[in-house]
């Protein structure tokens, strides 16, 4: 018995790859998975083998295939989405040479402290590229890459992303899409080009990178893969995008003024709209969607580690501990803190901050402390939201989804940090579900994207205590104040 087709959305993830299969309705139907392992061995490393990440990704569409076909849906195309910021160096063979260094690979941290040194030049590079400066850009890794490691870079022909590296097994080009490589830092925002100055720095030439295509451009599946997963040779390929461009469409937030919030381990805030551009402060970065779409926002190094790491510093369940803290008035009993246990992404850039507790008295214990690094999370995400209004984004509402959702404190000091309802989409789906819908709408099933997104809808919705607001919004300049103070701290 026949039932509807599926697009089969592979999300490529930092630890494991999922393939999401899904309508043209946005109901996700099934989802496998298949993981691999962070190398993290050596001071700053987060690296992934290549050719192990493409074979989990044949594994995981493999059963996938065998659902879809004993359940009587058809494929009807794959598309693809992976995290952003990787790179990894290709031989004359096209086989790896080097391993995929991760977006959490801070080897480079010298190397971007000398370009960020010039504020006039790494300000222009941000403001052309939408990606700031930091050691997340493939441009900040490949000028350590080039300048520094020769033992890596001897045999490298090509470089490219690690979803670019695995499409070229599915296909057979040497390509990427635009949504991807806006977070490079390497391709000019307003031309889709790779951008001169750029490649300069990062010490590459244009014709050592792939062909940039647009997210829903198709290309047809090769036989080996074909014969390998269980799919017909020519099957359309969607080369997709980045999942924080797709996590937008995944939960829905597409419209102008819908804010997509996410918290796992790290955490970030986007919010969609029709140019690129960033802040004048150099705080949001910008990438790319499709169909003329991009997301402005910002992503957090520390999200719910916090609360990993307060439980394993006590001894006690995060679970509850984070009940325990969620006792504790709104303002921990007077405590504050800067929670950057893993340096900080935005909307500072600085991956050396480190963490503190500020206004600590005998009478604190590990109720309020937890509380006081949640709230920490909890008001550099409306830091955020403030540098995304900034850059003349306007923020109405709010989808936010994540494994920290789990806890009510996270909802509760986040709503009220933000002091706006936060619109709960956890079963979404996230970015495989919007490689699928970037999929439908690459065979033309929608006439836009923003169509696609009206299929997603929340599930709950968590509001913010009026008190919580005020007292979070009091404090907030006081987060700015201390960073500004302790940002040079060393011991």
């Amino acid at each position: 018995m026949s039932h509807a087709p599926v697009v089969l959305g592979i999300d490529l993830g930092t630890t494991a790859t999922k393939v999401v299969a899904a309508g043209s309705d946005a109901h996700v139907l099934h989802q496998t998975e298949r993981g691999y392992p962070l190398r993290t061995e050596e001071p700053g490393e987060a690296t992934q083998d290549a050719v192990q990440v493409r074979d989990a990704a044949i594994a995981a569409l493999a059963e996938c295939v065998g659902w879809a076909k004993e359940h009587g849906h058809p494929v009807a195309a794959l598309s693809f989405s992976t995290s952003m910021h990787t790179v990894v160096g290709l031989d004359s063979a096209g086989e790896p040479a080097t391993p995929s260094f991760n977006w959490a690979d801070t080897q480079a941290a010298e190397v971007a402290a000398r370009l960020r040194s010039d504020w006039d030049a790494s300000s222009a590079l941000h403001r052309a590229t939408g990606t700031p400066v930091h050691t997340q850009s493939v441009m900040v890794k490949l000028a350590w890459l080039t300048g520094s490691r020769p033992d890596l870079t001897r045999d490298v022909v090509r470089w490219c992303a690690l979803k670019d590296f695995v499409v070229a097994d599915f296909v057979g080009g040497f390509v990427t899409e635009y949504s991807l490589s806006s977070g490079s830092g390497l391709q000019d925002m307003t031309t889709l080009r790779w951008h001169e100055p750029a490649l300069e720095v990062a010490g590459v030439r244009a014709d050592q990178l792939p062909e940039i295509h647009a997210p829903t451009d198709t290309l047809p599946l090769k036989s080996q893969v074909a014969k390998a997963v269980g799919l017909p040779e020519g099957l359309p390929v969607v080369l997709g995008g980045g999942d924080g461009p797709l996590a937008n469409l995944g939960v829905g937030a597409v419209s102008p003024g819908v804010a997509a919030l996410s918290l796992g381990t790290s955490g970030a805030l986007r919010v969609t709209r029709d140019r690129p551009g960033v802040d004048d402060r150099c705080r949001t970065f910008s990438y790319a969607m499709g169909d003329g779409l991009w997301v402005i926002g910002g992503a957090v190094s520390n999200g719910a580690v916090v609360a990993q790491w307060a439980s394993e510093a006590f001894g006690v369940d995060v679970a509850d501990l984070l009940d325990e803290a969620a006792a504790v008035p709104a303002g921990a009993n007077g405590l504050m803190a800067l929670p950057y246990l893993l340096g900080e992404r935005a909307p500072w850039w600085e991956p050396g901050l480190t963490g503190s507790f500020v206004g600590l008295r005998h009478s604190h214990g590990r109720a309020e402390m937890t509380r006081a690094v949640v709230e920490g999370v909890a008001q550099q995400l409306a830091l955020v939201r403030d540098a995304v209004v900034d850059s003349g984004a306007e923020v109405r509402a709010v989808r936010a989804t994540g494994g920290g959702f789990r806890s009510a404190l996270w909802a509760d000091a986040i709503s009220a940090a933000l002091d706006i309802d936060l619109e709960l989409a956890e079963g979404s789906g996230g970015s495989g579900l919007g490689a699928v819908l970037l999929g439908w709408r690459a065979l033309g099933e929608f006439d836009s994207l923003e169509r696609a997104a009206e299929l997603v809808t929340p599930e709950g919705k968590v509001s913010p205590d009026p008190a919580a607001a005020r007292e979070m919004a009091r404090r907030r300049p006081l987060v700015e104040q201390l960073h500004a103070t302790l940002r040079d701290f060393e011991l």
